[in-house]
């Protein structure tokens, strides 16, 4: 629960959202799955290796270090009283154990609301494919946009527990798009959170969060806790921006200034899936898949806006490639909405939304409402994906203050 003082102090450091907003432009979007011959990774930090043998729980924290700031876009020396990189450990989709990479904010501000400090699991938003795009790097090594949607949680007493997802900062390939990779890396590290001694428990009132990537990724993990992390305290989640339908998402994407993050997509789902996609590709689609491994999200520009036909054998899009099989059971193995949510999900979209269809969203929200969920569609008519962030995160705000005192959320089911 924020105290006035706390609403002065977010109020105060809005300038934030100018600085970080260019950055988060740049960070819009998703796509559908390809896969390209294995290249080899540059050298990482010793703290994101492997070791040899790992623990057996989901969520055991593996290594854990003090974070450390280049930027400090979060100016850690008065909102965050404990900032971790951890290493822990999580399951991918196809059962085998690994390691993942995050980060553990815990804020200066004290926790006033009834029980114990919140934590909200914080899935990001495309970074992109190298190690070196992980967002608990990013923060010692450059600017992490998903800033602009910390600090206000942060300044409300809750602490902040961010993954990098498989792959990203830790070895292999990032599988990017990969809804259950995403949403297990994400209960996990809010596992992790509990049992990293930094003043939260296993009986600490749980939230999900993201937008655009991290929408999906948090829109999973609310499907799958219920099977996958019982034991969490989940209270709610807030979703943006959802890619519930990949292959909606493709049409709107391909040829377009984000047609990278559709490479980061098909190189990603090749990988969960450990599948080989170039005998589908020609020459240029083959260095194309090679090379986005190496991306990051400021890197969109080198494959602004190529047409997925030009990278194809046989001049087809992708869209068509994806309705045969083993494309489409893959497709549609990542479509979200039905499985249904046990807590209130608030779902928000900009009928603007240039990256990912305001109708992908809405149909999602609809078919959690046809299951009996808790669901409240907010639409908003912010600029294009990257303005859509901004409402997003102010309306997150006043619905962990209510599900965090215990309040109800008004579902607007009935209106969809």
């Amino acid at each position: 629960m924020a105290t006035a003082a706390t609403h002065r102090h977010v109020r105060s450091r809005t300038g934030i959202a100018g600085s970080v907003l260019g950055a988060v432009a740049l960070a819009a979007a998703l796509a559908v799955p390809a896969q390209a011959a294995e290249v080899e990774e540059p050298p990482r930090p010793t703290f994101y290796e492997t070791p040899a043998e790992l623990p057996s729980a989901n969520g055991a924290v593996i290594r854990s270090e003090r974070l450390t700031y280049l930027l400090d876009p979060l100016d850690a020396t008065s909102l965050v009283r404990n900032s971790t990189r951890v290493l822990y450990k999580t399951t991918n989709r196809r059962g085998r154990a690994i390691a993942a990479s995050g980060t553990v904010l815990v804020p200066s501000a004290p926790w006033v609301g009834p029980g114990t400090r919140p934590v909200i699991g914080y899935a990001p938003g495309t970074q992109g494919m190298a190690d070196r795009c992980a967002p608990s790097r990013q923060f010692s090594e450059g600017l992490e946009y998903e800033a602009i949607g910390i600090e206000g949680l942060l300044a409300r007493g809750y602490a902040v527990a961010m993954t990098d997802y498989e792959g990203l900062g830790t070895v292999g390939v990032h599988t990017y798009m990969d809804l259950v990779a995403q949403g297990r890396a994400l209960l996990d590290v809010v596992r992790a959170a509990q049992r990293l001694g930094v003043g939260l428990t296993g009986a600490s009132p749980v939230g999900l969060q993201g937008y655009s990537q991290g929408g999906g990724g948090a829109a999973s993990a609310v499907e799958l806790a219920p099977s996958y992390a019982p034991e969490l305290d989940l209270k709610g989640a807030v979703v943006g921006a959802v890619p519930a339908d990949l292959a909606a998402v493709a049409r709107n994407l391909d040829g377009g200034l984000f047609s990278a993050f559709g490479f980061f997509a098909l190189r990603g789902l090749a990988a969960s899936y450990d599948l080989d996609f170039t005998p589908y590709l020609n020459e240029r689609g083959v260095a194309a898949m090679t090379s986005v491994e190496q991306d990051c999200v400021f890197d969109l520009f080198s494959n602004a806006f190529v047409r997925s036909e030009t990278l194809t054998k046989d001049g087809s899009p992708v869209s068509t490639l994806i309705r045969s099989e083993p494309f489409a059971s893959i497709i549609a193995a990542q479509r979200i909405g039905r499985i249904k949510p046990t807590v209130p999900v608030l779902v928000t979209h900009s009928l603007l939304d240039d990256t990912i269809p305001y109708a992908v969203g809405k149909e999602m929200a609809r078919a959690w409402c046809a299951r009996g969920a808790d669901v409240r569609l907010s639409t908003n008519v912010a600029p294009l994906h990257v303005g859509g962030m901004v409402p997003h995160v102010a309306e997150s705000l006043p619905f962990w203050e209510a599900r965090f005192s215990g309040r109800r959320q008004l579902s607007n089911c009935w209106t969809l």
